[in-house]
């Protein structure tokens, strides 16, 4: 499961995904229940769109159209 958002560039809107699993694992306080997730998307925002922000930057576009999707690989350290 994902959760959808979007980030704009100026008039360009890029659309985003993040996995459920990858926000469980940011919070570290288990399975999120649906009901839910966008309290948990609102609470993990800033460290979410730094992330896409990070991946944009790089142009690492996935899928038709092309957007952001972020993993929980995403948010471990080197």
């Amino acid at each position: 499961m994902i959760v959808q958002f979007s980030m704009r560039d100026g008039a360009k809107v890029v659309p985003c995904a993040i996995s459920t699993s990858a926000m469980d694992e940011l919070e570290g306080a288990g399975r999120a229940p649906p009901s839910g997730r966008e309290a948990q998307f609102m609470r993990l925002r800033e460290r979410i769109e730094a992330r896409a922000v990070v991946k944009y930057t790089a142009g690492e576009f996935e899928g038709a159209p092309a957007g952001i999707i972020l993993r929980s690989i995403d948010f471990r350290k080197p």
